[in-house]
């Protein structure tokens, strides 16, 4: 008996330790937040976007709006080309703005997006990139952007997204 109580304590002191954990993680580097808030607060017109040089990205099959059945969505990004293929990753210039697309048809600025190819990176580093104390996500090739393998963070700073801010599905977005 008391061996099992031992066990449930030590159990739920590691998943308390862990949460503390996980929560401080998803939380992000509070300086680089406020800088990507600030460096994206003039992108909610999709329309500032364009004007920037940015551009709807689709995927292979030519979709637009980026989703999951079952998991979530990501929505449109709105790329600036000029600056993913340039091995370099800056808080203040994500390479894709997402936007939402909403019932009346409008698109609201939900995340920033940061991307480098994973050969630009590692020509230079020995580790994958990492923003907001997160370590980007790979995605190898093939994909469905017919992209070569590449490095990603969706930042949802401007949208809450319930699977975690660093997550790049998020369920409360759907697309049309």
């Amino acid at each position: 008996m008391r061996r099992k109580y031992l066990l449930a304590v030590i159990a739920l002191a590691l998943a308390a330790i862990g949460t503390v954990v996980a929560v401080g993680t998803a939380a992000g580097d509070p300086d680089q937040l406020s800088t990507a808030r600030a460096a994206t607060a003039g992108f909610h017109d999709v329309d500032a976007a364009v004007a920037d040089g940015r551009g709807v990205l689709r995927d292979a099959l030519g979709i637009a709006c980026i989703d999951a059945p079952g998991i979530g969505g990501m929505g449109i990004h709105y790329v600036k080309g000029a600056i993913v293929g340039d091995g370099a990753i800056d808080v203040s210039t994500p390479e894709a703005l997402v936007y939402e697309p909403q019932a009346d048809g409008r698109l609201k600025l939900g995340a920033v997006e940061y991307v480098v190819f994973k050969a630009d990176w590692d020509a230079n580093h020995s580790s994958p990139p990492s923003l907001f104390g997160q370590t980007f996500n790979f995605t190898p090739s093939p994909n469905r952007y017919g992209l070569p393998p590449f490095y990603s963070l969706h930042a949802w700073i401007w949208e809450h997204n319930p699977s975690g801010m660093f997550a790049p599905w998020n369920p409360n977005v759907t697309c049309p």
